[in-house]
């Protein structure tokens, strides 16, 4: 009796879903349907609000570029590649309009370019619009403490879209990883998109890191030492990468960094036969202009590290491997070591992060040895770098390193973290001979760094001229070359 009963439950519910399920696909039609229609009239209006601008300009309708890089004014290699690439498209492309959508409100255009004058030597040669942004907030990680990564991406089509709404361009490049704006702009501006990769906004490696229950920035431990957890958010992660992957081959034409960073964009947007390796511009002859027989600065070692003040930068591992290294050295060392840490700060948290870092130093007890320089100009950066003895790099899989380049450039001797674009592309072997140095751990870098100071002189100057002349190839010349081949698909 409870069998038959039960079964005619079954075959009832089983009829509700049929016949809900024609008015429930027509419904889901009809949406879609008006989905598409208020999408497609956003469309015609943004064109026809596009056309009604060029238009007033005698009549003339000059093609308009821009370039999403919501921190532009900050001093790290991303904003790098975003200058070099806006002087080479002004060099090829002289009437075309240039825009950057910009989130640095709180200065004006033209202190935007002095900054990176004075940072990194670059004067363009057209003038460039600005457009800014009042809702940069939305891509702040310290806004979602939880579920960051997809946080920020909703966020930055929020941002895409206030962008959109003041300026419909052309070509459209994405310079700082914002992906989930791609298809805002391709397929609601109507425009020809490209993005330029510098570190991939989920990669396979975080997915190890998180299914291999590995404590990082960005893997808490509550989280690794529960195991329904580390499975809630590997399913997280795996869906996210599904979307970032769907989102970025929306990309006409996509620009890698590194062969770190190709290999993970290739097996996430599936694009290969868009995609290609442009090495970030490193203004190499600047340094290469340092003479190697220069005497150093002071009668011991001055050791560098150039990178903004961001958690993935690790700087920790510095510091507490250099106390590692005074304390190998207090005995048998007569010459004085200084670490110095150069690099830009964006807000409040990288400022925050400076005062941990100090902290750490005092703890350790090394604040005497340890200085801090925060968006020092060209001069002066230059100034440091022609006398350090050693440079640092600590962060784990970094995507290229443009901070690395001009740490050989300029004469110094490398230490780098054993992983990423260092690895693979720019502390390799010159003519079968050693460029620089890798490591992982603390001990490891203090070993290693007592290991190069304790090398002879003769010896140091030839891993010096070896390096000079491995890192020509991520010259600025080489960009200009590389980036202009890869963008022409665009202009056509």
């Amino acid at each position: 009796m409870a069998a038959s009963k039960g079964g005619w439950c079954l075959c009832e519910l089983l009829r509700l879903f049929y016949s809900l399920f024609f008015p429930g696909l027509i419904v889901c039609g009809a949406l879609c349907i008006c989905l598409v229609t208020v999408l497609w009239g956003l469309r015609l209006l943004l064109q026809r609000k596009k056309k009604s601008v060029s238009a007033s300009k005698n009549g003339k309708n000059p093609t308009v570029i821009a370039f999403f890089h919501p921190y532009c004014n900050a001093g790290g290699g991303g904003e790098r590649v975003l200058w070099c690439a806006l002087r080479t498209l002004q060099k090829k492309y002289p009437k075309a309009v240039y825009v950057v959508y910009t989130g640095d409100v709180n200065v004006s255009g033209q202190q935007i370019l002095e900054g990176a004058f004075r940072r990194f030597n670059i004067r363009l040669t057209c003038p460039v619009q600005f457009v800014f942004l009042k809702k940069r907030y939305l891509v702040e990680d310290s806004q979602y403490p939880h579920f960051t990564l997809l946080g920020q991406s909703l966020g930055s089509i929020f941002l895409g879209w206030e962008a959109l709404m003041q300026c419909v361009p052309d070509v459209y490049i994405d310079s700082m990883g914002y992906a989930f704006t791609l298809p805002l702009f391709k397929y609601i501006g109507g425009c020809r998109v490209g993005s330029y990769v510098h570190y991939p906004t989920i990669s396979t490696d975080m997915l190890s890191v998180v299914k291999n229950q590995n404590v990082g920035f960005n893997n808490a431990t509550f989280i690794t030492k529960n195991p329904f957890l580390s499975k809630v958010k590997l399913i997280y992660y795996y869906l996210f990468a599904f979307i970032y992957g769907l989102v970025g081959s929306c990309s006409d034409v996509v620009m890698v960094n590194s062969s770190w960073t190709l290999n993970h964009i290739l097996s996430l947007w599936k694009v290969g036969n868009c995609t290609n390796i442009v090495y970030p511009p490193c203004d190499v002859q600047t340094f290469l202009d340092i003479p190697l027989h220069e005497k150093k600065m002071t009668p011991g070692h001055i050791l560098v590290s150039i990178g903004q003040f961001r958690p993935e930068k690790n700087h920790p591992l510095q510091i507490k491997a250099f106390a590692k290294l005074l304390d190998k050295k207090v005995a048998e060392s007569p010459f004085s070591l200084k670490l110095v840490l150069i690099g830009g700060c964006r807000n409040k948290d990288d400022e925050l992060r400076v005062n941990q870092l100090r902290r750490l130093s005092e703890d350790l007890g090394v604040q005497e040895h340890v200085e801090f320089k925060i968006n020092i100009p060209f001069d002066e950066l230059k100034n440091y770098l022609s006398g350090a003895t050693i440079g640092l790099h600590t962060m784990w899989n970094e995507h290229f390193g443009i901070g690395v380049v001009e740490c050989m450039a300029a004469g110094t001797i490398i230490l780098a973290h054993n992983s990423g674009g260092p690895k693979l592309d720019i502390v390799v072997p010159h003519e079968g001979d050693i460029t620089g140095f890798l490591a992982e751990s603390e001990e490891g870098y203090a070993e290693t760094m007592a290991h190069i100071l304790s090398l002879s002189a003769e010896r140091r100057l030839q891993i010096r001229k070896n390096a000079r002349e491995s890192i020509r190839r991520f010259s600025d010349q080489e960009f200009e070359v590389t980036f202009l081949s890869s963008v022409e698909k665009l202009f056509k």
